[in-house]
C-alpha cells in the first residue's frame, strides 16, 4: 500500500471551549497545535479559524497569521483551508480564502442538512467554487457527506473544472450525512473513479473505527478536535497531537508506513516543496 496520509483538523466550526478546554481557537493556539501534530506525524493541516469571540470566521487575516506562525516554526505541513468558516449560503464569500492560494481547500460537493442548518451548494455554486480553485491553483479536497456528492463532484470534473487525481474526503457519521458503518465506507470507496485518492472521517465516537478501516483498505485518515473531542469514552483528548500519535502507532502495528508532507504531496499531485529542517 502507498504510505498513509494523516490530516489533522484541529478546530472546526462546531466545538467550543465549553465542550473542551483543550480546543485551540486563537491563531497562536491553532498554529501551535498544528505544529505539534506535524511533529507527531501529520502531513496535512485542515484549518478553520475563529474571530476574537471564538466564532467561526472567513477573515483572511486570521488564516494568514496561522500560516505565518507555521512558517516561522519551519513547519512544512500541507496547508488545507476550509471554505466553510460558518458561511452556509453564499459561495462568493468563500472566494477570498481560495485567493490566499493554500495548497488545498475544502470543496463540499453538494447541499445537505448539517445539524439544525442547511449547507447550500447549488450546481452553479459548485462550478463557481471549482473555477475559483482552478484559477488559483488550489487542489479541491472533495468533502462528501453522502454518495450523491461523489457524483456531483464528478459532474463538475467532466466540465474540466476539477483535475485528476481526485482527492476525496469521506465524512461519515455527521448529522444529516451517511452513517458511519463499515458497509457505508466500502460503498463510498467503491463509487469513486480508479486512481482517486481517498481519506475518511468518522464523526465523534466513530472516529477510530473509520480510521482503522481506512488504514486497512488503503485509504488515508483525518483526525482532530473538529471531528471528536474525546480520546476514548469519558476521556477528553488533551491535544490534537494525541490523536495523531495514536494513528501513527496503529499504522505501525498494521504495517502501514506514514507519509511525510512531501510524500503526501506526491501522492495527491501537489508540487513538492523543499523539506523542512529535522523535526
Amino acid at each position: 500500500m502507498e504510505k498513509l496520509i494523516i490530516t489533522v483538523a484541529s478546530t472546526g466550526d462546531f466545538a467550543t471551549k465549553d465542550h473542551t478546554p483543550y480546543l485551540p481557537t486563537t491563531p497562536e493556539e491553532i498554529a501551535e497545535s498544528i505544529y505539534e501534530s506535524w511533529k507527531a506525524g501529520a502531513a496535512i493541516a485542515h484549518i478553520h479559524v475563529r474571530d476574537d469571540e471564538g466564532i467561526p470566521t472567513l477573515d483572511q487575516a486570521k488564516y494568514i497569521e496561522v500560516v505565518k506562525r507555521l512558517e516561522e516554526m519551519n513547519c512544512d505541513i500541507i496547508i488545507n483551508f476550509t471554505t466553510a468558516g460558518g458561511e452556509l449560503k453564499d459561495v462568493t464569500k468563500r472566494f477570498p480564502i481560495v485567493e490566499l492560494q493554500p495548497e488545498i481547500a475544502s470543496y463540499d460537493a453538494g447541499s445537505f442538512n448539517i445539524g439544525p442548518n442547511v449547507f447550500i451548494h447549488t450546481p452553479a455554486m459548485l462550478e463557481q467554487l471549482a473555477e475559483k480553485m482552478l484559477e488559483n491553483n488550489v487542489k479541491p479536497e472533495l468533502e462528501v457527506f453522502d454518495v450523491g456528492m461523489i457524483h456531483n463532484a464528478l459532474r463538475v470534473a467532466e466540465k474540466g473544472l476539477i483535475k485528476p487525481p481526485f482527492f476525496f474526503q469521506f465524512v461519515l457519521g455527521a448529522k444529516g450525512g451517511i452513517p458511519a458503518t463499515p458497509e457505508n465506507l466500502m460503498f463510498m470507496k467503491n463509487n469513486i473513479p480508479e486512481g482517486s485518492i481517498w481519506s475518511a472521517i468518522g464523526a465523534s465516537k466513530d472516529q477510530l473505527m473509520i480510521n482503522t478501516m481506512s488504514i486497512l483498505l488503503g485509504g488515508h485518515v483525518r483526525v482532530g478536535m473538529e471531528d471528536a473531542v474525546y480520546y476514548r469514552k469519558g476521556e477528553l483528548a488533551t491535544s490534537n497531537a494525541q490523536f495523531v500519535k495514536r494513528i501513527v502507532e496503529l499504522a505501525n502495528i498494521l504495517g502501514r508506513e506514514v507519509a511525510t508532507p512531501d510524500e503526501a504531496r506526491e501522492i495527491i499531485g501537489l508540487k513538492v516543496k523543499k523539506a523542512a529542517q529535522t523535526k
